[in-house]
């Protein structure tokens, strides 16, 4: 979600090995240290472009939760609250420089976890030294307000504090840059923390552990359960002691995490959810690059993000164009290895999620969606999809409807603003939309319409450390980045002193 279609293919880095070894943690991280989980199971983290195994990794239940969330407490009133804000800024400071050092050699076990491009992971990765930084700078620059009292013997003021303990349940298709928007927040602002991984990705949230105990961190402040969402998962969602969960995944585990927190203690809920976001295409843009941008939107990261623009609205008077060019765009995209820089699209995570985004395929075909390109499975090991084009697409059809997850494009046509408008808002979802013109007078009118939390014009999938993120309606509830994102990890206390008894 943070990179840039102008990113060239062979930017970063020269070919990696498909095939390279994990020697790094498999155990959970509790309490500043590297740990089996009490139950002594294992479970196996599989590559997706080779389907062979990694590593076994510590499996968390609620024991090691609780075990998680007492050292947490601990940390929370021990050496992080009294190394105060300035000490926490240098940590994570420090922090950041390590980050900017080891890049590449986490990109390289992001993409090698879960198949991302590497030229996508190389690019995020980099970026995420600005997150960073970014949110170490506030550490130090939280303030309070004094409020202005009718009664001139009251002294009246705000003060923002620590949430406390607080739970992360972060995704497989991006690991690093989901738990990062979270994460650097929660501690620039005195938190402490519980992170439990995907499953399916479990490798660089624990790396990262391992990088914390280089640069000074507190033991406790940063705890790490791998494990499955209903026992690790629901633990830290229902867990009384924890004050605030953060999620990112579909909208469907959304619901359950926030009834949890709801039928537990009450505790602040943030989520990041699903989307089925929509691009809308003027007849005043250069065509050839809106098919390429339209492609970018939909087939990045493998077609595995939340962003991903799959409804493509193309203006009656360039839609026959369009689609000519989006038809001779899709040769250009390569499917293969994601180490190997040339490739611009990987695998998708599992076999559940290849049958899943295939099954779409199917029923665009049946419902009577013209395919363009795409649509055969992949012949050969791992669980590959060839990107998929479908025109003529109408917007009650299923893959107009639903989040696919997988590199699945649907072109529909519109004849007005007003109507393609009407059509783009009335999905549940509401996480991101876009607009290709070059008139600002249709800028202003689509970006105040769309209810989205995000709306690009002329690009795709930019975001930055100083700007929000997050979704309208079911999409989501609460923000990333900015200073909204920053306070989100606090907490408002009113202090009102009395001048004397």
């Amino acid at each position: 979600m943070t990179h840039s279609c102008r990113v060239s293919h062979q930017y970063f880095v020269k070919q990696i090995k498909m095939n390279m070894q994990y020697d790094g943690p498999t155990k959970l991280f509790i309490n500043g240290e590297f740990v089996e989980s009490k139950s002594g199971k294992r479970f196996k983290v599989i590559q997706p472009s080779t389907e062979k195994t990694i590593c076994e990794v510590s499996e968390a239940d609620l024991q090691d939760v609780n075990d998680a969330v007492d050292a947490a407490e601990e940390a929370l009133s021990g050496k992080w609250k009294t190394m105060g804000a300035t000490g926490r800024r240098d940590v994570l400071l420090r922090l950041a420089d390590l980050w900017e050092k080891e890049s590449e050699e986490l990109a390289k076990l992001e993409s090698f976890n879960n198949g991302s491009p590497i030229n996508l992971s190389m690019y995020i990765t980099k970026d995420l030294v600005n997150e960073w930084r970014y949110n170490a700078g506030w550490a130090d620059k939280i303030e309070g307000r004094v409020v202005q009292s009718c009664k001139n013997d009251l002294h009246v003021y705000t003060r923002r504090e620590p949430i406390g303990v607080c739970g992360m349940i972060v995704p497989w298709n991006l690991p690093l840059w989901c738990l990062v928007v979270k994460l650097a927040p929660c501690l620039a602002m005195g938190n402490t923390v519980v992170v439990k991984p995907s499953e399916l990705t479990p490798l660089t949230a624990l790396k990262l552990a391992e990088m914390f105990t280089r640069v000074g961190l507190p033991r406790g402040v940063y705890n790490v359960v791998p494990g499955y969402g209903p026992t690790a998962g629901a633990a830290i969602a229902s867990h009384m002691r924890i004050r605030k969960v953060a999620f990112t995944g579909s909208t469907l585990i959304g619901r359950t995490v926030m009834e949890a927190a709801a039928k537990s203690n009450l505790k602040i809920v943030q989520l990041e959810l699903g989307g089925k976001s929509p691009m809308v295409v003027f007849p005043d843009v250069d065509v050839e690059e809106a098919v390429k941008l339209s492609q970018f939107a939909v087939f990045n990261n493998n077609g595995q993000l939340c962003t991903a623009g799959s409804r493509t609205f193309v203006h009656s008077k360039i839609y026959d164009e369009f689609v000519q060019k989006a038809s001779k765009a899709m040769s250009q995209h390569v499917v293969g290895d994601p180490m190997d820089p040339k490739n611009t699209l990987g695998p998708l995570i599992n076999k559940v999620q290849l049958q899943k985004v295939n099954k779409y395929i199917q029923t665009g075909k049946q419902e009577g969606a013209k395919l363009l390109g795409g649509g055969d499975e992949y012949k050969g090991q791992g669980y590959f999809v060839n990107p998929t084009v479908f025109a003529n697409v109408k917007p009650d059809m299923t893959i107009a409807k639903e989040e696919i997850f997988g590199p699945v494009q649907s072109i529909i046509k519109f004849d007005d603003e007003k109507t393609v408008i009407k059509l783009c808002n009335e999905s549940e979802y509401g996480l991101a939309a876009a607009v290709l013109t070059n008139d600002i007078g249709t800028v202003f009118r689509l970006s105040s319409s769309l209810q989205a939390g995000t709306v690009w014009v002329n690009t795709y999938h930019e975001t930055l450390a100083q700007g929000e993120f997050g979704g309208y309606k079911q999409s989501g509830i609460g923000r990333e980045g900015g200073p909204s994102g920053v306070e989100g990890w606090t907490l408002c206390k009113t202090v009102i002193v009395k001048s004397k008894l």
